[in-house]
Order: structure tokens, then sequence, then C-alpha cells
């Protein structure tokens, strides 16, 4: 019987990946349709997929399939041929990458899930097939002019903070469990009027749609295939590009060049910046923004405490990262677990 796993070190095939000749295709999909079996869905795509030497996240639920992967350009076809065997995946959009250097993923990891996209929704009433509106690249434009119209990016703060839509709202939490209701509240009074919501490549947006529905609003609209479908309509169409600066993306590139327009600072100093990388300690391993400057003073850290930890001896660090949970650590998050232990190495200098 065939592994349905990975069994090598996550640095060997990283490795293996930065020596590889043939180019690779960063794609993502997602599909809402009911799974009455994801163990067993989970383990036919592991199977398949792993012989077309497919690596990335693909997350399987009884609600359906969200996935970002890279596949060789030479399996790309027999990819898109397998997926399409499958009966509720015929046909499904598949988002290429905008800016790809085929290094985004280097293992194929598989997970089932309670859900595709967390969502924090209990009500057994809620019906994600009664969703809002697509709209298409050039309608989102005409849209966006619109003064009755409000746009809302169901994207993390990191997100938007980089790139976002003209007028875009941003819904200041980095969960979306939280962001459901918050954008509710922000759109009270606003029953009747546009409101279009987006996110990176759909699937957010579209549950989002289907939320602010339930709740009463009337036009509620999503962007098919979020910005990367969208920056892929604009260019093939000529489009003025109503998205400004980088598309965050969740592998290793960390973002996608839309627009030259850089509309973030570096987290340390406030340069125009627009970079994000995580801290090399760690036990920290921070996500945040660094300008070039800073990544030279600091070492790649994302502080002085952080930079005395990584030239400590490597047991020594694992002794001090022991226990810690470092969550959802982004910038705008407090580092308070970190800091009591970081504080251990003062007194060994």
């Amino acid at each position: 019987m065939a592994l349905l796993h990975n069994r090598i070190n996550n640095e060997e095939l990283r490795k293996r990946l930065m020596e590889e000749a043939e180019t690779r295709t960063t794609i993502s999909f997602y599909q809402y349709f009911e799974i009455q079996n994801p163990a067993e869905f989970r383990d036919h795509l592991y199977k398949n997929l792993n012989q077309l030497k497919v690596f990335g996240r693909i997350y399987v639920a009884k609600e359906g399939i969200n996935s970002q992967v890279s596949v060789p350009s030479s399996n790309f076809e027999i990819f898109k041929k397998f997926l399409y065997s499958i009966e509720q995946l015929n046909g499904l959009r598949l988002n290429i990458a905008v800016d790809d250097d085929g290094k985004s993923f280097w293992v194929l990891r598989i997970k089932v899930r309670e859900k595709i996209v967390a969502d924090g929704i209990n009500d057994a009433s809620f019906n994600m097939y009664q969703k809002g509106k697509y709209v298409n690249a050039e309608q989102m434009n005409v849209l966006i002019n619109d003064p009755d119209t409000f746009i809302i990016d169901m994207r993390n703060h990191y997100e938007y903070e980089v790139g976002h839509f003209v007028k875009a709202l941003e819904v200041p939490s980095d969960t979306f469990r939280d962001q459901l209701p918050m954008a509710v509240e922000m759109m009270k009074g606003n029953e009747n009027k546009n409101i279009i919501m987006y996110c990176t490549g759909g699937i957010r947006c579209e549950k989002a749609s289907a939320f602010m529905l339930q709740k009463g609003f009337k036009n509620v609209f999503h962007l098919e295939g979020g910005i990367i479908n969208y920056v892929k309509q604009i260019k093939e169409n000529g489009f003025e590009s109503k998205f400004i600066g980088k598309n965050f993306v969740f592998d290793e590139r960390l973002g996608e060049r839309i627009t030259d327009d850089v509309i973030a600072k570096c987290h340390q100093c406030g340069k125009t910046c627009d970079v994000h990388t995580n801290c090399k300690n760690e036990g920290c391993h921070l996500l945040f923004i660094q300008c070039e400057e800073c990544a030279s003073k600091y070492n790649g850290c994302c502080s002085e405490e952080c930079k005395q930890m990584i030239h400590l001896p490597q047991e020594r660090q694992k002794e001090i990262r022991k226990g810690i949970d470092k969550g959802q650590n982004i910038f705008n998050k407090s580092k308070v677990r970190l800091r009591p232990k970081i504080n251990e190495i003062k007194n060994e200098k």
C-alpha cells in the first residue's frame, strides 16, 4: 500500500525543490460541495496528486475543498484532467499565480478539517448556497466608481496593509470568524446599498456574501475568483487596475506584485516598504514588514532581543523555545509570551 503521508525531512525536501530544473506552476482553487467521507476523499487526492509530484496545502471538509498547490508544468494538463474527472470539480476555475517563481511549496500536505475556512458559524439555518452574485473585473471597476457601493476587504490586516482595492473598507481583525459579525455591524443602515466583498481567491468572500444575505442585506456581490482572477482579467483585457500594491499569498513568496505602488511601511523604521518576512528567531517567527536596511541591522530579526537569541548555541535556543506557543504571531500581536524567556539570555552574556 502506498504511503499517504510525507516521510522525508522538510529541509531535504526544500533543498530538492531548489535544485529542481523543471518549472512549476502555482495554482489555487476551492469549491463548496458536500463530501460524505472527507477522509476517503483526502486519500484519493493524495494518491493521485503525489504521483504527479504536486506540492502544496489542501484542506478537505464536509463542505468542500480549499487548495493552494504547485504543479510541474509538464504535468499541468494531467493534473487538470484528474481534477475534472471528479464530478463536482469538473470545469472548476483554476487561479494561476500572478507573480510566480515556482518555489511556493516543497511538500504535499492534505488535511481533513471541520471546515475549509473557519467561520465560527453555528447557525443550522445558514445556507452556503444562497450566496451573493458574482462580479467580474469589468463589473468590479464600474461598481467601484458608484458612490452607493461599498467595497469590503475580507482578508486579514496584514494582507490589506500591503495591497487593496481603492475605496476598500478594512474589517479590522485577523480572523475570518471575527470579521463576519464585524462586517454586519459596519454595514448596518446600508441594507439596500450595493456591497461587494472580496478576498485573495474567492473562498472567504463567497461565504461572507452568503452570511450578509442571511443577515438581511439585499444587494450583495462577491468578486469571482478573488484578486488573483481579477488581475488575470485586467491583464487579458487591458483594464485599469483598481487594486493597488501587492497581493499577500500564503506560501513561500508571501506576496505577488500587482502594481508598482508601495503603500505599507517597514515595521521597524517606518521607511516605505511592503516586503513581509518571518523573524529568523525560530522561537518568535513573527510575520512583519522589514526593509533591506533593517534586515541587515537586525540580521533578519524583529528586535534586538531576537537578534541576540539567534547567536546562542542551538541547544540553548531549543531550551528557551520549549513550551512557547507562537499562535498566530503577526506584527500587531503582543510578544509577551516570548520576552520573559528571551530576557534569560541577558544573564548569560
